[in-house]
C-alpha cells in the first residue's frame, strides 16, 4: 500500500477492511503492492483494476495479488472486503510455505491474480476478524502464529482450484498439489485407513513415491503425517469428550482399546488416561 501500517511494518502482516485503508490514504482507491504479498476476501460484488486489466469479482471469492501490482478498487463500499498483506519473511518459515508464496497463486503465468472461490461468507467473517481480533488483544506470539495459519489455509483451500495440469508443470508443485490432496484424503479417512499404501493408491502413486513428496513439502515421512492426525485427534477426544477409552479407540477405527492404548503409548509416552 502507499501508506503502510505501523502494524506491517513491525510484523510484517495485518489485516484491515478495504474502506479503512481508502480512507487512511486520502480516499485514494489507487494502490501498489510494494514487496508483499495480497489476499484480498471479497464478501461484496466489485470491480477490480490490476495492471490496467479489469476484473468483475462477485462476493465468495478471494483474490491474490502478488507483490509489484498497481491495484484500483472500483464500486465497493469496501466494509465487506478485507485486504490481507504480509511479507516473504512474515511467511516462509520452511520450505513448504516458499513454495506456496512463489506458486501460481501469486504469480500466474495467464493473469495478473488468481481468483478461488470460498463458500462460507459468514465462516470468513469470523475467522478472519472476530478471531483474529481476540488474538491480537490477548497475545501478540498468539496473533501471529494464527495469521500464518490463516494464510496457509486460505493458500491450501485455493490450491485445489489450480488445474491439475498446470501444476504438473513443476514438480515441485506437482508435490506440493499431491501432500494438500494427501492431507484432504486422510482428513477424511483417518478413522478407517492407517496404512501409507492407502493413501498412495487413492493419489495413484506408489507408497514410496507419497513419502518422497511428503519429506520434501512437509518433512516427514507420509506414516509420520498419518500418526500425527491420529494422535492429534485422540488428544482432542481426551480433552473434550466424555467417551471412555473404549469408546475413543471405537471412533478412531482402533480393533480394541488395548491395541488403541498401546498405540498412544508409543508415540506421546503416557497412557490414554495419563492424557485425560
Amino acid at each position: 500500500m502507499y501508506i503502510i501500517t505501523d502494524q506491517l511494518r513491525e510484523n510484517g502482516f495485518s489485516i484491515n477492511r478495504l474502506d479503512q485503508i481508502i480512507k487512511r490514504n486520502n480516499n485514494k482507491r489507487q494502490f501498489n503492492t510494494l514487496e508483499y504479498f495480497c489476499i484480498y476476501i471479497i464478501m461484496e460484488d466489485l470491480q477490480l483494476i490490476v495492471e490496467n486489466n479489469s476484473y468483475d469479482i462477485t462476493a465468495g471469492n478471494i483474490v491474490f495479488v502478488g507483490p509489484q501490482k498497481n491495484v484500483q478498487f472500483l464500486k465497493a463500499r469496501g466494509y465487506d472486503t478485507f485486504l490481507i498483506t504480509f511479507s516473504s519473511t512474515f511467511f516462509e518459515r520452511s520450505i513448504k510455505d516458499s513454495l506456496f508464496i512463489n506458486s501460481q497463486l501469486f504469480f500466474n503465468y495467464n493473469s495478473d491474480i488468481f481468483i478461488a472461490p470460498f463458500i462460507n461468507i459468514e465462516e470468513m467473517r469470523v475467522v478472519f476478524m472476530d478471531r483474529m481480533n481476540s488474538f491480537r488483544k490477548k497475545d501478540k506470539s498468539l496473533y501471529l502464529s494464527a495469521a500464518h495459519n490463516a494464510i496457509e489455509r486460505l493458500m491450501l483451500d485455493a490450491f485445489l482450484h489450480i488445474p491439475t495440469e498446470e501444476v504438473k508443470k513443476d514438480v515441485k508443485f506437482d508435490y506440493l498439489y499431491c501432500v494438500n490432496k494427501f492431507k484432504v484424503t486422510l482428513q477424511r479417512d483417518y478413522k478407517t485407513a492407517k496404512k501409507v499404501s492407502h493413501y498412495a493408491s487413492e493419489l495413484n502413486v506408489t507408497p514410496r513415491k507419497l513419502t518422497e513428496m511428503t519429506e520434501y513439502v512437509l518433512g516427514k515421512s507420509a506414516k509420520h503425517v498419518i500418526i500425527e492426525k491420529l494422535i492429534a485427534e485422540s488428544k482432542k477426544m481426551l480433552s473434550y469428550t466424555n467417551y471412555t477409552i473404549s469408546q475413543i479407540a471405537y471412533e478412531l477405527g482402533f480393533s480394541d482399546e488395548g491395541n488403541f492404548t498401546n498405540f498412544f503409548k508409543k508415540h506421546t509416552k503416557k497412557n490414554p488416561s495419563e492424557m485425560r
